[in-house]
Order: C-alpha cells, then sequence, then structure tokens
C-alpha cells in the first residue's frame, strides 16, 4: 500500500487510509501542566485581592477624602501654635516690670543617688541618714526584672571590707532593701577605691 504525498503542504501528515485507526492525540508536557497550575494560582490570588480590597473599603469615595484631611492637619496645628502665643506667659508681666530676668530652667530628673538618699532622709534611722550623707553614686537600682537584679552603691568610705566602715556598709546595704524590692536581688556597696564594702539581698 502506498501513500500519496502533498508536496504543497510541507511538514503535514497525510490523513491515513481508510480502515486504519488515527493516532491518539498527544498528552501535555509536565511543563505545560505546572504553566497552567501556576498561571490558575496567580488568578486566584488575583481574585481574592479585588475582593479583599472591595471589602475594606478602598472605593473612590475614600481616596478623595484624604487630602481634606491632610489639608485640615496643618490648619489645626497652626491654630494651636497661633493660641499658644497669644496666652500670656504666667509671671512675664512681673518679669517685664522688673526687668529681664532670667528664665527659671526645668529642674533635670534626680538621678538615683539622689532619689536613694532622699527616700532614706524622709524614712531611714538616724543613722542610716549618717551613713547615706557617704553615697556619690548609684547604678543598676532602676533596671529590675524579678530574676537576678544587682545594683551598686559606691561611696566615699576607705579601708574595704576589712576597713572601720563595714558597719555603715551594712547599713547602707539594709536601707537600700528598704528602698528597693526585687525576688532575687543584690546590692553591693562599694569603698572610694572601689573595693566591696559591704553587701545584702533586697
Amino acid at each position: 500500500m502506498t501513500y500519496q504525498q502533498f508536496p504543497d503542504r510541507p511538514g503535514h501528515q497525510p490523513p491515513p487510509p481508510p480502515g486504519m485507526y488515527a493516532p491518539p492525540p498527544k498528552k501535555m508536557s509536565t511543563g505545560a501542566k505546572v504553566g497552567l497550575g501556576c498561571g490558575g494560582a496567580v488568578g486566584v490570588f488575583v481574585i481574592l485581592g479585588v475582593i479583599g480590597a472591595a471589602l475594606s473599603g478602598g472605593g473612590a469615595s475614600s481616596g478623595t477624602d484624604k487630602p481634606d484631611q491632610v489639608a485640615a492637619a496643618p490648619k489645626r496645628e497652626q491654630q494651636a501654635k497661633d493660641d499658644a502665643k497669644s496666652v500670656p506667659v504666667k509671671g512675664s508681666s512681673d518679669r517685664a516690670k522688673r526687668g529681664s530676668a532670667p528664665e527659671e530652667k526645668p529642674k533635670a530628673p534626680a538621678s538615683q543617688a539622689d532619689r536613694f538618699k532622699a527616700f532614706v532622709n524622709k524614712n531611714g534611722t538616724a543613722n542610716e541618714k549618717a551613713a547615706i550623707a557617704h553615697v556619690t553614686k548609684v547604678q543598676g537600682a532602676d533596671e529590675q526584672n524579678d530574676i537576678l537584679d544587682s545594683a551598686d552603691v559606691y561611696t566615699d568610705f576607705t579601708g574595704g571590707i576589712m576597713g572601720p566602715h563595714q558597719s555603715e556598709g551594712k547599713l547602707i546595704a539594709s536601707a537600700f532593701a528598704d528602698w528597693k524590692d526585687s525576688r532575687n536581688g543584690l546590692v553591693t556597696i562599694y569603698d572610694a577605691k572601689g573595693e566591696i564594702l559591704s553587701n545584702g539581698n533586697f
């Protein structure tokens, strides 16, 4: 049996002879399947994004409201500044009468040592007040986590743990425990040279 050739259509296969089965259709390649799957996933994400934008109220009306709100904010700030300028400062007329007196500067926040001394001077015994007068610096009193708290108190005493001021160091440690409270705290008292004078739990 011979097949006819169709020279006017190169690359085209001739129809099968009568009585023969047609070849099965070509299967889709793996790359084509993956491409269609990824395209479908991207399509799902696009649809979800459109639905999310519609539900969140991202319509045209909300976009037009924003410029009005932004423009109104500087007006409110300027109005507040103008109001602040028009209110007279308390005591400013007194200063004008007396001449240009220097303005009082706001006080800096008290150091940990100052707060510790103020507490002991208010609540401590006479011996604690005398010992606390020698405190020069306190560190670590503000950083507490109730796991392992450590504070250092520096004094102008000399002699270290075997010196004559060990008892004052114990008084300072006791006063510190009254001031601060921790589940697991240790306060160390140092002398002027940085040697340990005393320590205690707080």
